[in-house]
């Protein structure tokens, strides 16, 4: 433990320590996926992907309803588009160069290191493909290679799966902060998870080792699951 001069513990010494710079809105291109800064031009693409799902159920969580008319959608992607509190990204398939989920950064925290994925909104296309677990993958690797010492994961303490989907990638969970907000006049106590810079080095081998095309097979089917490779890199 470390000590001040009055025998107090405090913090360990970071002493090269500067605060780092803001992200900017470069592609992050992947083998799946790539992350495009979000457009108005995306609209089209988005409304149609979001449009697959048969109910609402992947909203229930968000600050948003599903755009019903391009209308909408075009106003939803203006408001992420035009706030200069996030850095937003339409997730676009490899293959299709189709827009199939948006994702940011927000809550960014130059002096301390610190920021937040957020606003991650999937649609039908990325399910059960490995484009959700590289553009998490890629934010993550933008973020600790701008010297970022935390990334945080947020989520309705109710939203089950979106709590396992970041822990599966690495994510600690560290606590709920009970009635934090209202949602669609309702109440959400909101559970807080993230990654420090000191775990990230396992969490990208294992991320890398799971993405990389010989853990899948021709139909897109893994072999090994992420477990696997967290598991044989902590050992």
């Amino acid at each position: 433990m470390n000590t001040n001069i009055y025998g107090q513990p405090v913090g360990f010494s970071l002493p090269e320590w500067q605060p780092v710079s803001l992200p900017d809105h470069s592609p992050l291109n992947g083998q799946y996926c790539n992350l495009l800064p979000l457009e108005i031009s995306h609209c089209e693409g988005l409304f149609h992907a979001f449009s697959l799902a048969e109910d609402d159920r992947d909203w229930t969580w968000l600050g948003a309803e599903r755009p019903v008319c391009l209308q909408e959608m075009m106003s939803w992607l203006k408001n992420k588009i035009e706030d200069s509190s996030l850095v937003s990204w339409a997730v676009t398939d490899v293959k299709s160069a189709a827009p199939v989920g948006v994702v940011c950064f927000s809550n960014m925290d130059t002096v301390n290191g610190a920021l937040e994925i957020g606003h991650v909104t999937w649609s039908p296309l990325m399910q059960r493909t490995a484009m959700g677990t590289e553009a998490i993958y890629l934010l993550l690797h933008n973020a600790f290679s701008l010297g970022y010492r935390r990334v945080v994961w947020r989520c309705d303490s109710l939203n089950e799966a979106s709590r396992k989907a970041a822990e599966r990638m690495g994510f600690i969970f560290e606590g709920r902060f009970r009635q934090a907000m209202t949602r669609k006049q309702r109440n959400r106590d909101t559970d807080w998870l993230s990654v420090i810079d000191t775990e990230w080095p396992v969490i990208e081998q294992s991320l890398v080792g799971w993405l990389s095309p010989e853990n899948f097979t021709e139909d897109g089917a893994q072999k090994l699951r992420l477990e696997t490779f967290f598991r044989n890199n902590k050992s």
